[in-house]
């Protein structure tokens, strides 16, 4: 994604320290989301996300959940520190051997910088959208990805 590749493995966590991961391998593709599912897990803006494979990342720490329909159609399971709140990432139910983690709680979030923005659209008309990166207007079709085992 970035050249010259950071170092592997990464890692991350939550504000307050509970929730700890580290990621194995490279991610698959980043991307702001402005959705407004999006805006609403941002406090307003729009969630700076990874793309990840699910195997390739270790979470320790207690994740608490919240699952719900995007608005891409799909069911959303998002999980974030029971203790501090801090949004970690979550999954679609469609593609669970993906998973997409908040770009912010790298240890170092500069790392992996968004590749694309989507669901331009539903952006408010305020938001900074970096007209550098690729813009789709809705959702994109998922990055290919064999499910483990179908490959």
């Amino acid at each position: 994604m970035t050249d010259p590749a950071p170092t592997m493995p990464v890692r991350g966590g939550c504000l307050c320290g509970a929730v700890r991961y580290t990621l194995a391998a490279p991610p698959i593709a980043s991307r702001q989301c402005w959705c407004r599912l999006c805006q609403y897990l941002a406090a307003g803006s729009a969630t700076a996300n990874l793309i990840v494979a699910r195997n390739a990342l270790t979470i320790e720490g207690a994740l608490s959940g919240y699952s719900s329909v995007a608005d891409s159609g799909s069911v959303m399971h998002r999980e974030f520190c029971g203790t501090c709140g801090t949004p970690i990432g979550g999954y679609a139910e469609p593609r669970p051997h993906l998973y997409v983690l908040r770009i912010g709680t790298l240890d170092d979030p500069g790392l992996y910088p968004p590749q694309m923005t989507i669901w331009t659209a539903m952006a408010p008309a305020w938001a900074l959208i970096d007209h550098r990166l690729a813009a789709i207007a809705g959702q994109p079709a998922p990055p290919f990805t064999p499910a483990p085992g179908t490959a």
